[in-house]
């Protein structure tokens, strides 16, 4: 596929602005006849919520996009955004390997921000979290310069154990379950000014995190895990740090999809690059013991050994960034 085979974005229409309607108003725009799971015993609409938590325990993360950094409205629709602020965060849930039950958002923007915008990113937040079995039970809405959105998730283990990142044993075997690369060749292909194809733009716009997959490798007695939002390689070495291991991955084990391949040929970049370094997929990537019958969507690609806390590729240090750190670029 040719660059000149790639079209480019478009707008948006304005509408009633959030000054005119009043915070209470948007609220109750963007919380009313909404369905709640099972887990919501009460959702919004008094000082706080309550979520059932019947293991004893509640698995919490936190996720902030800002605008301009971790998303553009020029590049994604405001239902876009608001998946890819739910995905964020319930990823890391299904990284414990916990089932996501709640999220908490907290919203702040320019007071001209178009209403229709905000009620399409809420949108957003709550059909994301409705595909993960979760429900939007609270937040709180403030004015800023520009669009960031916090957003707080809860999950429940079920009785399991929490799967952290410092379980890594020499001899496990690495396996990663979901897309990489797909949000890194997306965003490429943006930064170039176009828009297709739309597989790996909207893989950039609103990630597909493979939720359940975190409870599975939980039950099949994973030793690590965590979620690939910064770079397949960059995310292992907290893995590494955490285990006081050595992971090494095997380039021949992944298979590049025929996506990345035409798009990297079009734009002269490395498709295995985007796999290794490309952040904010959400896939996860886990470790099990050598004689764990890997769950059903998990691929192995490497294994741990002893040795100086580090990640290798084909038993190397990778020569560039091993993905994205805020506060020092790519």
């Amino acid at each position: 596929m040719s660059p000149s085979a790639i079209t480019p974005p478009g707008g948006s229409e304005a509408s009633v602005s959030l000054s005119e309607v009043g915070e209470f108003a948007l609220i109750a725009r963007v919380t009313t006849d909404r369905r709640q799971p099972a887990s919501t015993l009460l959702g919004p609409g008094d000082d706080a919520a309550v979520v059932a938590a019947p293991d004893g325990r509640v698995v919490a993360c936190t996720d902030v996009l800002v605008q301009g950094v971790h998303f553009r409205l020029d590049w994604s629709t405001p239902e876009q955004v608001g998946r890819k602020a739910a995905a964020a965060n319930l990823a890391d849930v299904a990284a414990m390997g916990a089932v996501p039950t709640a999220l908490l958002v907290g919203l702040a923007c320019p007071p001209s921000t178009p209403v229709d915008q905000l009620e399409a990113l809420a949108d957003g937040l709550w059909a994301e979290a409705s595909s993960a079995g979760a429900g939007v039970v609270g937040g709180d809405v403030a004015s800023a310069s520009t669009i960031v959105v916090s957003v707080t998730a809860l999950g429940s283990l079920q009785g399991r154990e929490p799967v952290t990142r410092s379980g890594a044993r020499p001899g496990d075997v690495i396996a990663f379950a979901g897309r990489l690369g797909f949000s890194a060749a997306g965003l490429a292909v943006l930064g170039r000014g176009f828009r297709s194809p739309a597989a790996l733009v909207n893989a950039h716009r609103s990630p597909e995190p493979p939720y359940a997959a975190g409870p599975q490798a939980a039950a099949a007695g994973a030793t690590s895990m965590i979620d690939v939002s910064d770079g397949l390689l960059a995310d292992l070495a907290h893995v590494a740090r955490a285990s006081d291991v050595v992971l090494d991955l095997r380039s021949a084990a992944f298979t590049v999809p025929d996506k990345l391949s035409e798009i990297a040929g079009a734009l002269g970049a490395d498709p295995l690059e985007w796999i290794l370094t490309g952040g904010e997929d959400h896939a996860l990537v886990a470790t099990f013991g050598a004689d764990t019958v890997l769950p059903e969507g998990w691929t192995a690609v490497g294994h741990v050994t002893d040795g100086a806390p580090q990640v290798l590729v084909d038993g190397v240090p990778h020569e560039g960034p091993a993905g994205w750190e805020h506060f020092h670029g790519p």
